[in-house]
């Protein structure tokens, strides 16, 4: 076997499964939208419209979103996947086989995973939005005109999605696999990275204010600079996320008691702080994104029913504003299933990766139930930190916005508190938690302490 196999580095296909399936679920949602956003602009254009370039802009910005989501996943899996390798590599390494050549190995591995789970991924999207199209055009929704079955547009975004996984591989592993002998000094990062952040995060905190003022006067620039304050405040926090994000998760842990349980999970979880992050921060991204979306719309509801409307019209109004949120959480969803799958394949292969420690535990006296509820804790750490943070950050998004789109016309400043999403977003978190620590722990205190220990 040459020094350049991935079966070196990664050890199976099989461990790379995370990427496949990330790929493939990037690569299906942008072929469905983009198949979607062909065929309704064509139809558009037939009767005489310009559909076509707006809602080729909106995917785009959602399949960006998505494909963030999933270079984070992407990233971490393989972090993780390299991590629990460690010893394998470093023999590799001792035995003569440079960092470059694991790499390489590596991102062939990769790469291979990658365009499989994208094919997949892009036949199943493309086909979904042409028999939505084919439906359409037989109940007369649509135009009988000529479509395209396969837009090239979808063929480039796959191509996307295969060069994301790469480019993810390469920046997850470089810690890992680097050969370097120096690097730079971890305080001076550490305050670089601080200082960013808080800048970023306190110009997109003034521009926030701002859009409310405009929104107050009735400037129609409000909502522009409320996106751009949305955007340069999200770019902070996500650039200070590797400070901020294990300070919150450890606090998070503090709540969950003190119990030998609960104190272990807690010190997991922040364990690696690189991989804290980028576990805790797609689920953010995501819950975030889905609070802003319902919190902003709820916001503009409450705001509309205050007007001197018919009860027809009150109803009218409240059917499209329904039915546009569902619209808009509908393409934002694919981002958090991402994430979701990202997280219990990372909490996975973390607890396979602790099999030794966990078969320490045991032989010390740590019973399965308690390895049972360090694992349920840690994972309830790392997810109700995303979930908590998202929530909040959502609703004051979505009320800044709602504020610079009609501020003038509506008295005070409404705050939505979308009930129903809020135990929604709780439920969707309470059901990722099982799945991500039950198979796990069930995994762990099925494996002896005799037989854990052995693994080297």
């Amino acid at each position: 076997m040459r020094a350049t196999d991935y079966r070196l580095t990664a050890g199976s296909l099989r461990e790379l499964s995370t990427v496949g399936v990330v790929c493939g679920l990037s690569a299906a949602y942008a072929g469905m939208v983009l198949t979607a956003s062909d065929f309704l602009g064509r139809a558009g254009e037939h009767n005489g419209g310009n559909v076509g370039v707006v809602l080729g802009i909106v995917s785009s910005v959602f399949i960006l979103i998505a494909l963030f989501v999933a270079a984070l996943v992407i990233g971490n899996g393989v972090d993780t996947v390299i991590a629990g390798r460690r010893k394998q590599l470093e023999l590799l390494r001792l035995i003569g086989a440079s960092s470059r050549q694991l790499r390489s190995s590596l991102v062939r591995g990769v790469a291979k995973v990658a365009a499989i789970g994208a094919g997949i991924g892009l036949v199943a999207g493309v086909t979904l939005a042409d028999a939505a199209r084919t439906v359409m055009v037989s109940r007369d929704i649509l135009p009988s005109i000529r479509y395209s079955y396969l837009p090239p547009t979808t063929v480039l975004a796959a191509i996307v999605v295969v060069g994301v996984a790469v480019g993810a591989t390469l920046v997850g592993s470089r810690k890992t696999l680097s050969g370097a002998a120096v690097v730079a000094p971890k305080g001076s990062m550490r305050w670089l990275r601080g200082t960013a952040a808080v800048i970023a995060t306190g110009v997109g905190a003034l521009l926030l204010g701002a859009a409310c003022l405009l929104g107050e006067e009735g400037s129609m620039s409000g909502f522009v600079v409320a996106f751009l304050g949305t955007a340069t405040a999200a770019v902070g926090l996500l650039v200070g996320a590797p400070i901020l994000v294990p300070a919150m998760v450890a606090g998070v842990g503090r709540l969950l008691g003190a119990s030998p349980a609960a104190i272990l999970a807690r010190k997991n979880s922040v364990a690696d702080p690189g991989r804290t992050t980028r576990s805790t921060v797609g689920l953010f991204i995501g819950v975030t994104l889905i609070t802003t979306i319902v919190a902003g719309m709820r916001s503009l509801q409450q705001s509309i029913d205050r007007w001197d409307l018919t009860p027809e019209q009150v109803e009218e109004n409240r059917h499209v504003m329904s039915m546009m949120t569902w619209v808009l959480v509908g393409l934002i969803l694919i981002s958090v299933l991402i994430a979701a799958v990202g997280f219990v394949s990372t909490m996975s292969l973390t607890v396979i990766g602790r099999t030794r420690e966990i078969g320490m535990l045991r032989a010390m006296g740590f019973t399965a139930r308690q390895v049972r509820a360090t694992i349920t804790l840690e994972s309830i750490a790392l997810s109700g930190t995303a979930m908590v943070a998202g929530l909040a950050l959502g609703v004051i998004f979505g009320a800044v916005g709602s504020q610079s789109l009609i501020g003038a016309i509506t008295p005070g400043f409404p705050i939505g508190l979308p009930l129903g999403a809020f135990v929604g977003i709780v439920a969707g978190t309470v059901v990722l938690v099982a799945i991500a620590a039950l198979p796990p722990s069930r995994r762990a205190v099925s494996v002896t302490p005799v037989d854990a220990l052995a693994v080297a």
